[in-house]
């Protein structure tokens, strides 16, 4: 028996992680476990809670919500409601709406991915770009599930892929990508509430990509194509590295006394 904990950002009633899980359980031997947030979770990136008491409420058999985000959710499922028997991979979604680019930093969906990774587990991640047809995206991630389960990739190592929409699409053809770039503006919207104070609001506007070819927006915006984007949790930018090292070795930061000198000059 192979184990999934699913979750989600979107919440314990959203139509995408409950297409999900009728999906997942049709698996041969899979043996499904959901612990969702019990309210909507979009954007909360990898927050986890310290400060606050949860609570874990049982909505049926082997389906919990928690009263925190898909980070916690994916901490509680894997350490505490699953703990006697840990799960074999962690799925996150299907969120409504992508999580292409820049989106990842930004997502509950894709961090509660990341947060098993973290832990030790698997984690993959899985976006429904445009629609509603959940069934249809569900039943292309269950697939993609299934060949997770039976050829799995190295710890560390977690896939974020999204899903076009259906109607019309080429979404059973699938693009192995990296993350492209994708801008909301810099605006801030400001406006008065009923009282007269002042308010801003940032976030809704519509979305522009960079048009290069290979990224994960490329794909599915315009190629029509299921992404599928691996991602790791070592963010470390590698080709400074050297530079850095060269300020160390040759610069004034190699020795404190000179800095003290310049603050007293």
């Amino acid at each position: 028996m192979r184990r999934i904990l699913l979750t989600n950002d979107d919440g314990f009633a959203a139509p995408g992680l409950r297409a999900f899980a009728d999906a997942l359980t049709c698996l041969p031997d899979v043996e499904v476990t959901v612990v969702a947030p019990s309210l909507e979770q979009s954007a909360k990136s990898h927050a986890i809670t310290l400060h606050t008491p949860m609570r874990i409420h049982e909505h049926a058999p082997r389906w919990f919500h928690v009263d925190g985000t898909p980070s916690d959710c994916a901490f509680i499922g894997i350490n505490h409601i699953l703990r006697d028997a840990p799960p074999d991979l962690v799925c996150s979604g299907i969120n409504h709406g992508p999580n292409v680019g820049s989106d990842v930093l930004y997502s509950g969906t894709v961090a509660a991915a990341m947060e098993a990774a973290l832990i030790g587990t698997r984690g993959v991640a899985f976006s429904l770009v445009r629609g509603k047809d959940f069934e249809t995206a569900a039943r292309r991630g269950a697939r993609i599930v299934r060949a997770l389960l039976d050829r799995p990739l190295s710890p560390g190592v977690v896939l974020n892929v999204n899903l076009p929409e259906t109607a019309g699409s080429t979404g059973d053809a699938i693009a192995i990508t990296r993350l492209g770039r994708r801008s909301y503006g810099s605006a801030v919207v400001e406006r008065l509430d009923p009282r007269g104070k002042p308010y801003v609001w940032i976030g809704g506007f519509e979305a522009n990509y960079e048009r290069a070819g290979g990224t994960d927006c490329e794909a599915v915006f315009i190629e029509g194509k299921t992404s599928i984007t691996p991602l790791t949790l070592d963010c470390t930018a590698n080709d400074a590295l050297p530079l850095l090292n060269d300020w160390i070795d040759s610069s004034e930061l190699s020795d404190s006394s000179d800095l003290s000198e310049a603050r007293g000059a």
